[in-house]
């Protein structure tokens, strides 16, 4: 092919500036965009901003001295120097208790990662004269701190609800200080930002905290029970699958084994063990649409038969052991009668804080994974025997005086079906079922799959026929199935 000398002298220059672009492509430094370009070319896909939304709302904790001291909300550690968690009659709150800061500070023992706005419910204590308070930020873990924005100048009677930029790039912690001896309340602090927070919510069902060392029992109340409760009989009911232990009404033959419908799920309650034998319910996904949050209003429950001994919501206190839910909180957030119901002291055993917040925490959140995937299923979880090993190390097997037994086992068992009607009769042999028994010890390993087991394993244990309400050859099928985990 021939050129002329004004086309080669253009393609020359086309080249050389090819060859100058390449060059200078090649000694880019690489970066994190440079991770995300596909590598056989196309579109690149930027990182996907996650979001967050977390409220501390100072629920199931009660400090009822001003001296400073640490509690440990669903958020993590807070130092309350000058205040106090209460619920008096001049406090003003969302929910059952509120902070009450008089001349001091309430400050996080823990960072935050990414936030970038915080909002805070504040209110006067009372017919307490107008005051100042200011928000505070630290960057260097509790160091130093710097003020956001202005004083605040508390007026208001009733709660009111403020905004504060904080556009926080890495990791920052939060203060809030007040002058002056008149008092304040704050309530329902909402962090709100982008990425991971670098904290987990919803830690634990911890014992009450008191700094005054007194021990006040909690509230009773009975279940209110809804138009989201489960039907009383049939599909989607918690007893479906059968009643494990023959439990009944009756308190003179059936005391350590009396039948408790509490709408939301049905126990077996043990009067001299002061927990239940077991808990039943059904779960999919219209049961956690989370029209509600996490309550923490844990309360003794007011409809056990008299002569029934009642656990306290502080019966727990200073043992080293969690209040642990047998039917998760998690599993009830269609509405706040749904969630109340499983902060009842009749749904809780002593449980080991690792074996509660770390093993059992994940087995829950797993269960509820698969109903988001068009799965039903159906739960029953138990605890037998004496004698379990707390944050405070050794062997316990009573708190509360001899009244509440510490389990050696947390047991539990699931059928998993996708959705659809008949439930009793589409469970065959191929059935999935997953049955786990774990030691009630603070050194157990967090995978829960290390403890699963066959349902024949757990009735041996305890004596109970689990699923009676299935034909004996389905029986012999599904619970002598090993479940292969997740």
């Amino acid at each position: 092919m021939y050129f002329t000398k004004t086309v080669f002298m253009k393609i020359k220059n086309l080249l050389f500036f090819v060859a100058i672009s390449l060059a200078a492509v090649s000694c880019k430094k690489d970066n994190k965009d440079d991770a995300t370009t596909p590598p056989n070319g196309g579109t690149t896909t930027p990182p996907k901003v996650v979001n967050y939304s977390i409220t501390e709302n100072f629920e199931g904790v009660i400090k009822k001295a001003y001296a400073d001291g640490n509690v440990t909300l669903s958020t993590g550690s807070w130092d309350l120097n000058d205040a106090l968690i209460n619920s008096g009659s001049g406090d003003v709150m969302n929910g059952l208790e509120s902070i009450r800061l008089r001349t001091g500070s309430i400050s996080m023992n823990f960072d935050i990662n990414g936030l970038q706005t915080l909002y805070i419910k504040h209110a006067k204590y009372g017919s307490d004269a107008t005051s100042t308070w200011q928000l505070l930020k630290s960057t260097d873990g509790g160091t130093t701190y710097t003020q956001v924005g202005t004083d605040i100048s508390e007026t208001n009677t009733t709660l009111k609800l403020d905004s504060f930029q904080i556009a926080a790039t890495g990791k920052v912690r939060i203060q809030i200080k007040k002058a002056g001896t008149t008092r304040i309340n704050i309530d329902d602090v909402t962090f709100k930002g982008t990425g991971d927070p670098g904290i987990t919510v919803g830690i634990p069902d911890t014992n009450p905290v008191d700094t005054a060392g007194t021990t006040t029992p909690g509230s009773s109340r009975a279940v209110t029970v809804g138009s989201d409760a489960p039907p009383v009989s049939g599909d989607n009911s918690d007893l479906l699958f059968g009643n494990p232990s023959g439990a009944t009404t009756s308190t003179v033959t059936s005391a350590d084994n009396y039948l408790i419908d509490q709408g939301y799920y049905v126990e077996s309650y043990n009067n001299t063990k002061g927990e239940p034998n077991w808990v039943s319910w059904h779960l999919d996904n219209s049961n956690t649409t989370n029209a509600t949050s996490r309550l923490d209003n844990f309360a003794a429950f007011s409809g056990l038969p008299t002569g029934f001994y009642a656990v306290q919501s502080t019966s727990y206190q200073g043992s080293g052991f969690d209040r642990g839910h047998n039917c998760p909180s998690a599993d009830r957030t269609s509405s706040t009668n749904a969630n109340s119901a499983t902060f009842l002291m009749t749904n809780m055993i002593p449980q080991a804080p690792q074996n509660n917040q770390q093993t059992w925490g994940n087995l829950e959140n797993y269960l509820r994974t698969l109903t988001n995937e068009g799965n039903e299923v159906y739960i029953i979880m138990g605890s037998y025997g004496s004698g379990g090993s707390g944050s405070q190390g050794g062997t316990t097997t009573s708190i509360n005086g001899g009244k509440v037994n510490v389990p050696s086992n947390v047991w539990k068992v699931a059928i998993v079906l996708p959705k659809g009607d008949a439930d009793l009769t589409r469970v065959s042999s191929s059935t999935r079922v997953i049955a786990v028994n774990t030691p009630n010890i603070n050194t157990i390993n967090s995978d829960w799959t290390k403890y699963i087991v066959t349902v024949r394993d757990i009735e041996k244990a305890t004596g109970y026929n689990i699923f009676s309400a299935l034909p004996q050859s389905i029986q012999d099928a599904v619970e002598t199935k090993t479940d292969s985990g997740i």
